[in-house]
C-alpha cells in the first residue's frame, strides 16, 4: 500500500489541531444554545405560555387633562372631575350584542346610549375603546370588576370630565366643551389622532372653541398586553402627555356673577372695560344657561327650551348682538365735528321739534323742541336736531372715520364666537351693498345712531373707554396663558385734541350729574366716584305720520319685540376714569329709564368691587338698592365668598 506524500508528521499535527478548535467551538455553541433553550423553556416559561394564548401587544392614547380657566383672582371658571365610565373594544368583545346584553343585566344602559355606542362602533377602527355609558357610579364599577371575565372587551374607566361650577355665569364667554363629531372633524385638514377617540371632548363654542389648540394638551401612551379575551394583563409602559395650557382671564368670577344677577331675566348684554388697560372685568349676556348640559348630553327637552325662548339665551349678544346705538353715538359726531373744525363748543343750533330735509321731517324726541343748543347741552338732554344739523355739515365720510377710530364699525379680536364688526357706513359700502347712492337723510339719520350704523355693547364699551382715557384701548380677554403675561390693551394715543375730548367728557357728566340731564336720576352720589355718561335709545319700528299726529305710543303699550332699545354707556371715577360700561336693554323702552339704572349699579359695583355702601345712591334709592343687594347677594357662588373672606 502506498502511502500519501502529504502524511507527513507535520501535516498530520497540523489537522489533528484544525480539528481540536473546530470542535471546541462547536462544543461552545451547543453549550450557548443548550443554555438560552434552558432560559427560555424554564425562566420564561408563563411568559411564552401567555404568548401561546394568543396574548398581544396594544398600544392606547392616553388623552391629556384639558387646561383648566381662572379668573383674574385665580377662582376656577372651567375645571376638570373625574367620571367614570365604562367602554368597549370591538375587536376584544366578539359577539358585541351578547356582551352589552350581559351588561345590561349589570347596569342600567339606556337605549340611546346603547345605539350610539353600535353607531360608533361602525365608524372606528375594532381596537379603538367606545363609551358605553358616561358619569357611572362606583357600585356599576365594581359590579363590572367583579363579573369582568363574562364581559371580554368591556372596561371601567374613570377619566376627567369638563365641569363649570359658576353654571351660568360664563356661559357666553367660556362656551363648553362636547363631544367630538364628524363635523368637527371635517373642518380640520389634519386631525390629531386624540379626535379619533370617540366621546373626546373639545371645545364646541367660546373660548373653549377658540382656544383648543392650547387647552388640549397632547397625548400620551401606555403598551398594555392583553389576553385572547381583551383583558388587560399587564402594563408594559407608559409616556405621559402634555397637559393643556392654564388660562387666566381678566374678568371677575364676582363682578361677573353680579351683572349676570343684575340683568336677571332681561334680554339684555353689559361689558365692563378698565379704561386702563383693556381688560374686560365683565362680559355679561341675558338670560343664559348652563354649559354643563351640553357637556353631559342636553336633552331634547331642555335644548328645544333654549331655542325657543324669544330672549335668546344661546346668543352671547354681548359680542354677537349689534343693535342700532341711538344716542349714544352722538359723541362720535360731536367729536368728528370738532376734529374737522366745523363746530366750537359753543356754536349752537335752534330745535324746533323737527328739521326738514329733501322734503321728509326728521323729529327730535322733544316734541317741542330743545330752543337754541350748545354741544354741552346737546348732549345733557340729547337734542336730535343739534345732530342733526351737525352731520349735515361734517358729512358721513368724516362721522365714520371718527367712528372707526373710536373702536365702532370694527371687529375686535377675541378668542370668542362671532364676535360682530358692527357698521359704520360710507358712500361706498352703500353704493356696493345696497346698489343705491347715498343720501343726505341717511346721514341725518346716522347722526342719532340710526338707518345703517350698527354697533355691539362690547364695541360701544371700547368707544367709551377711549374717549375716557384718549388711548386707542382695545379689549383683551386672556391675562396670562401657562404664567406667562399676555400683551396690554392699553394702545396708544389717538392723537384727538385734548381739549375736544374734554369737551365731550363735560357734556357726559352733565348728562348724568346736572339735574336737566337724561340720565340724573340714575347718578352717583359718592363724589370720588362720580360717572359720565350717555342715554341712548334706538327704534325698531317705524312711526308713521299719523301716529306722531295722533301721539307717538309708548313703549309700554307695544308688545315687547316692537319696544324700543335701552342703550346706556358710561365711565367712572370722572376725574380719574378706571372703567367704562356699556349696557343694552333689547326692547326695554327708554335708555335713561331702563338701561341706566342697571349701568350704574355695575359701575358702582366695580369700582368698589364688592357692594357698595348706600350713600353712593340716591336717597330716594337706597331702600330698594338695600332689598336688591340682599337678593344679590344670595345669588354669589360660595367660591368666591370664601376667597373675598381669605383676602
Amino acid at each position: 500500500m502506498s502511502r500519501n506524500p502529504r502524511d507527513t508528521p507535520a501535516s498530520t499535527r497540523k489537522i489533528t489541531r484544525r480539528a481540536a478548535v473546530l470542535g471546541g467551538a462547536q462544543l461552545a455553541f451547543m453549550g450557548l444554545l443548550a443554555g438560552r433553550m434552558r432560559h427560555l423553556q424554564v425562566d420564561q416559561a408563563d411568559q411564552f405560555r401567555m404568548l401561546a394564548e394568543e396574548n398581544r401587544i396594544n398600544l392606547r392614547l392616553i388623552p391629556p387633562a384639558r387646561g383648566e380657566i381662572f379668573d383674574r383672582n385665580g377662582l376656577p371658571i372651567a375645571r376638570n372631575e373625574p367620571a367614570y365610565r365604562i367602554t368597549i373594544v370591538r375587536e376584544d368583545a366578539g359577539n358585541v350584542e351578547e356582551v352589552i346584553s350581559r351588561l345590561a343585566q349589570l347596569i342600567r344602559l339606556e337605549p340611546e346610549d346603547i345605539e350610539r355606542a353600535m353607531s360608533e362602533m361602525k365608524r372606528s377602527a375594532p381596537f379603538l375603546p367606545i363609551t358605553l355609558a358616561e358619569r357611572v357610579s362606583w357600585e356599576d364599577v365594581s359590579k363590572i370588576a367583579v363579573n369582568t371575565p363574562a364581559l371580554p372587551g368591556i372596561t371601567p374607566d374613570v377619566g376627567l370630565s369638563r365641569f363649570y361650577p359658576l353654571e351660568k355665569d360664563f356661559a357666553h364667554v367660556v362656551g363648553y366643551v362636547g363631544p367630538v363629531s364628524d363635523y368637527d372633524l371635517s373642518k380640520i385638514d389634519d386631525p390629531d389622532q386624540l379626535l379619533r377617540i370617540p366621546r373626546f371632548q373639545i371645545g364646541k363654542v367660546g373660548l373653549e372653541a377658540k382656544m383648543e389648540d392650547k387647552l388640549r394638551g397632547s397625548a400620551g401612551t401606555r403598551r398594555v398586553e392583553v389576553n385572547a379575551v381583551g383583558r388587560v394583563m399587564r402594563e408594559l409602559d407608559r409616556r405621559e402627555g402634555e397637559p393643556g395650557a392654564n388660562l387666566q382671564l381678566t374678568t371677575d368670577v364676582m363682578l361677573q356673577n353680579y351683572v349676570q344677577a343684575r340683568l336677571g331675566d332681561e334680554s339684555a348684554a353689559a361689558v365692563v372695560i378698565d379704561t386702563t388697560n383693556g381688560d374686560l372685568l365683565a362680559v355679561g349676556s341675558a338670560p343664559s344657561f348652563d354649559p354643563n348640559l351640553f357637556v353631559r348630553g342636553i336633552s331634547v327637552s331642555d335644548y328645544r327650551a333654549l331655542t325657543q325662548n324669544n330672549h335668546r339665551p344661546l346668543a352671547a349678544k354681548s359680542v354677537q348682538g349689534i343693535y342700532p346705538p341711538g344716542s349714544t353715538f352722538k359723541m362720535v359726531v360731536a367729536l368728528a365735528g370738532l376734529d374737522a373744525g366745523l363746530i366750537t363748543p359753543e356754536d349752537t343750533y335752534w330745535c324746533g321739534g323737527y328739521l326738514e330735509v329733501s322734503n321728509r321731517r326728521f323729529h327730535c324726541w322733544k316734541r317741542g323742541g330743545h330752543g337754541h343748543v350748545n354741544m354741552a347741552q346737546s348732549l345733557r338732554e340729547s337734542c336730535d336736531v343739534y345732530y342733526y344739523e351737525l352731520a349735515s355739515r361734517v358729512g358721513i365720510e368724516k362721522i365714520t372715520a371718527m367712528a372707526n377710530r373710536l373702536g365702532l364699525g370694527v371687529r375686535h379680536e377675541l378668542p370668542l364666537s362671532a364676535v360682530a364688526g358692527g357698521l359704520a357706513p360710507t358712500k361706498a359700502w352703500k353704493r356696493e351693498v345696497h346698489d343705491q347712492d347715498w343720501l343726505i337723510g341717511d346721514t341725518v339719520n346716522a347722526a342719532i345712531g340710526q338707518g345703517y350704523v350698527l354697533a355691539s355693547p362690547l364695541q360701544l364699551a371700547v368707544m367709551t373707554a377711549r374717549i375716557a382715557s384718549g388711548r386707542a384701548v382695545s379689549p383683551r380677554l386672556i391675562k396670562s396663558i401657562d404664567g406667562v403675561e399676555e400683551p396690554s390693551g392699553a394702545g396708544e394715543s389717538l392723537g384727538l385734541n385734548p381739549v375736544h375730548l374734554a369737551y365731550v367728557r363735560d357734556g357726559m357728566y352733565e348728562v348724568s350729574n346736572n339735574r336737566k340731564g337724561t340720565g340724573y336720576s340714575s347718578r352717583i352720589i359718592a363724589e370720588d366716584k362720580r360717572m359720565a355718561g350717555k342715554s341712548g335709545t334706538s327704534q325698531v319700528r317705524n312711526i308713521s305720520a299719523a301716529e306722531r299726529a295722533a301721539g307717538v305710543t309708548s313703549n309700554e303699550d307695544l308688545p315687547w319685540e316692537r319696544r324700543d332699545h335701552a342703550l346706556w354707556v358710561d365711565f367712572a371715577p370722572f376725574d380719574d376714569p378706571k372703567i367704562a360700561v356699556a349696557v343694552v336693554v333689547e326692547h326695554g323702552g327708554g335708555g335713561s329709564s331702563a338701561a341706566a339704572p342697571i349701568a350704574r349699579d355695575i359701575t358702582l359695583q366695580a369700582l368698589y368691587q364688592g357692594d357698595p355702601p348706600l350713600e353712593a345712591y340716591p336717597a330716594k334709592d337706597r331702600d330698594r338698592i338695600a332689598k336688591q343687594q340682599e337678593r344679590l347677594r344670595a345669588l354669589r357662588p360660595e367660591l368666591g365668598r370664601e376667597a373675598k373672606s381669605r383676602a
